[in-house]
């Protein structure tokens, strides 16, 4: 009988491939029981996750998270489709991003979420593992690296840098600040907290006006 589910592994990430046949309730028992049992194999890491064999709805997607993130140490940053160039940039950047904290001692590394106006600040470069919340805020004087959402306000190169940038792997900012240039959306913000299939961005100076890009490893490359 074909297995309900299997764990494969890919750089940064995992690859559930999931019985198209079996009740999606049967499914997700069987993903919170491997990942209980892998626990301690998994660590604590942040990855990415792709879903193949059957098609899942949103909500469905969301509860595999929490399958996983409740029966593991893992972050699951975001998910990705198959064979999609956006997704292979955000490999890259992760796997980029990672490396550069390993080897730069100025950068400054911040592992969990911003929540209840909580405020971050720091002179360095900084990597956050983790969601800034609506009303918390992070500041910093050079370069800002969302490993999560940002759904709050980031102020990055205060202190003059030029180059700086704001990246997340999901951009919902209440405000951005890049130097002396501002960024408030003029739309309501989507629900946040819920991120099936997000898309990388970057934000920095172009033209005396902040802009937003699709995240690149070539982006990541100038931090420092």
């Amino acid at each position: 009988m074909k297995e309900a589910v299997v764990i494969k592994s890919f750089p940064n990430g995992i690859a559930l491939y999931l019985n198209a046949e079996l009740p999606f309730e049967k499914v997700l028992e069987e993903i919170g029981y491997k990942f209980s049992d892998a626990r301690n194999f998994f660590g604590s890491a942040t990855m990415a996750l792709s879903i193949e064999g059957r098609q899942v709805t949103d909500l469905e997607e969301i509860r595999i998270i929490e399958a996983i993130q409740g029966n593991s140490s893992l972050n699951i940053a975001c998910i990705v489709g198959k064979d999609e160039e956006s997704n292979r940039n955000y490999i890259k950047a992760l796997a980029h991003t990672q490396k550069k904290q390993e080897e730069k001692t100025e950068g400054q590394f911040f592992k969990g979420d911003l929540k209840n106006k909580e405020i971050l600040e720091t002179e360095n470069s900084i990597i956050i593992l983790g969601d800034i919340y609506p009303g918390s805020s992070v500041i910093s004087s050079r370069n800002i690296i969302v490993l999560g959402a940002l759904y709050g306000k980031a102020y990055a190169g205060g202190n003059g840098c030029e180059g700086a940038f704001v990246a997340a792997f999901e951009m919902e900012p209440e405000r951005i600040k890049i130097g002396d240039f501002k960024y408030i959306p003029n739309t309501k913000q989507a629900k946040w907290g819920i991120r099936p299939k997000v898309r990388p961005k970057i934000a920095y100076v172009k033209n005396d006006r902040i802009v937003f890009e699709t995240l690149t490893k070539e982006w990541l490359s100038t931090f420092e």
